[in-house]
């Protein structure tokens, strides 16, 4: 009997936690710990186990450089930037941004 019609029916906990039977487990290989990603597809949900390659081969995608900067910092200089063209935009300072959210606070 091939994988493609072979069933099996679980059930969800009501934390939706499901139990894979062990047939499943061992064709795909899943051990404790092994991750796995969940889709929304027009036919269902789909559940796609992770393999620690895949996810170091991503992790390498998302390694800085040395000489750059670390994402907190990147990050910080990005809300910097937006919160300036804001203050430009609407023709306030961060002053006279504390007064008016005070003058309304209250009303």
């Amino acid at each position: 009997m091939s994988t493609a019609t072979q069933t099996h029916i679980v059930w969800f906990t009501t934390k939706g936690r499901i139990a894979i039977p062990l047939w499943l487990r061992k064709k795909f290989q899943i051990e404790d710990g092994t991750r796995a990603v969940v889709e929304a597809t027009p036919a269902g949900i789909l559940l796609k186990t992770v393999k620690t390659v895949t996810i170091r081969r991503v992790r390498g995608i998302l390694k800085r450089g040395g000489d750059r900067k670390s994402w907190n910092e990147e990050w910080n200089e990005h809300k910097n930037d937006e919160r300036k063209l804001e203050e430009t935009k609407h023709g306030i300072t961060g002053t006279s941004k504390k007064r008016h959210r005070t003058r309304f606070s209250g009303a």
